[in-house]
This record gives structure tokens, sequence and C-alpha cells, in this order.
């Protein structure tokens, strides 16, 4: 392997260590608030070397974000998406994102739920890059939602848009509650109302 290649595998690898580590800790301490120097430590780099991967904190703060995504997406969405169309795929994400504020290795929940409130306020390419993810997330659970009226998987007093922000909002609700109690049964009150509010029709098709 030549030396040129080395360095920048040795310099991907350190990338990578760095964004797993400012993504636990963004997420516990606000992408604003986050420590650089907590950050160089966690993952065994020195101030500048920090900077020499990613150039400045807004840089950074856009690559935690980014690898935010990355993962739920691979936790989350892609599993879903094995799922087939409409109640059976929505269905998936919900529980897919149950699992994801459940399993994870930091306690701080789901990523985006964590920062929203804190860039919410704060106008700004940071602010439009989180709504921006939040509105796919919800865009997602709409699709899901509209496909599963059009399969006759819904109730009919279900409008898909509604029933999509209900469950979106439920399951934030949940990663607020779950994270301030750290209580299993918070988890399985949640699915319990997801399957109510999915109704008889939908979750027969579903199991």
């Amino acid at each position: 392997m030549g030396s040129s290649k080395r360095i920048r595998i040795d310099g991907e690898q350190s990338r990578d260590r760095a964004l797993e580590a400012a993504v636990r800790l963004a997420a516990i301490e606000g992408l604003e608030r986050l420590s650089l120097s907590r950050l160089a430590k966690a993952a065994g780099l020195s101030k500048s070397g920090l900077f020499g991967l990613f150039g400045s904190k807004e840089e950074l703060q856009f690559a935690i974000i980014d690898k935010a995504r990355e993962v739920f997406t691979r936790e989350v969405v892609m599993p879903a998406l094995s799922a087939p169309e409409g109640a059976p795929r929505l269905r998936a994400l919900c529980e897919g994102y149950l699992d994801h504020i459940a399993f994870r290795e930091w306690p701080s929940g789901c990523f985006f739920a964590s920062v929203a409130a804190e860039v919410g306020g704060r106008p700004g390419p940071i602010r439009d890059r989180v709504a921006a993810d939040q509105k796919q997330w919800a865009s997602l659970l709409g699709q899901s939602a509209t496909r599963a009226a059009e399969l006759g998987q819904l109730r009919s007093e279900d409008a898909p848009e509604q029933l999509a922000f209900e469950l979106g909002a439920m399951l934030t609700g949940a990663d607020i509650t779950y994270l301030l109690h750290r209580d299993p049964e918070i988890l399985e009150r949640v699915r319990s109302a997801l399957q109510a509010r999915l109704g008889e029709k939908c979750s027969s098709k579903i199991r």
C-alpha cells in the first residue's frame, strides 16, 4: 500500500471515529455547546487535528448532522423499506424508531429530536439542514400512510396526512419521555398506542 493511500485511509478512519464521538456528544450537549476539547479527547485527536479534518466548527456541525442521518437511515429507514408498502411499512418505520431510541449506545435518544429544540429558534443553515431532515422523515411517514389508504389498509375515517402527523408526534413524545425516565414500559405503552391508532384493520395486515 502506497504511503499516500495509507494516509488517506488513516484520515478517513480518524474522521469516522471523530464523527461517531461527535454525534454522541452533540446529542447531549448541543451542536453549539459541543466541547471541542472533549471531542478531541474522545476521538483520540488533538484539537488542531480535529480542525484539520473538518476545517471549521460549522463544517463539523454539518458533518455531524450528515453522520446522524446516515445512522438513522441505516437503523430505521432501510430495514423498514424491506417491509411491504403501505401499513406494514408504516408500522415498521414506527417500530424501527422506537428500537432506535431504546438501543442506541448513548443516552440521548434520537439525535434529531435532541437538537431540534436547540436549533429551532436559530435561523441559519444548520437549522435549515435539521429541518430538511425532519421534513424528509415526516414525508416518508406520509407516503406510507397514503399508500396504506390506497390499499384499503386504514380505517375509512383516517386521513393519511393527519395519521402520519399524529404518529410522528407520538414518536417524538416517546423519545422525550423515555429519555427522561428510561422506563421500558413507556415504549411498550407507545407500541400499544400505535396499534390502537392504526386500528384492527391495519394491524391485522401487518402481523
